[in-house]
């Protein structure tokens, strides 16, 4: 997936991206700055994306 991709994730992760970039613009932060510092909450919250099939397939112990 190319860098900045945002495929990978599903819509409720879109919305709470743009709220949480929202937010931040509010407090005086640029828009590229405010993008940037949502997509990692959304990262740190979740993990990354979520779309089945996006390669989260659990080990198994040998």
């Amino acid at each position: 997936m190319p860098q900045g991709d945002k495929s990978a994730y599903t819509d409720k992760q879109k919305r709470q991206a743009e709220h949480i970039e929202e937010s931040y613009e509010k407090r005086g932060l640029s828009e590229e700055e405010a993008e940037s510092r949502a997509w990692a909450t959304v990262n740190k919250q979740d993990g990354g994306g979520k779309k089945s099939g996006s390669g989260r397939k659990k080990a198994d112990d040998k």
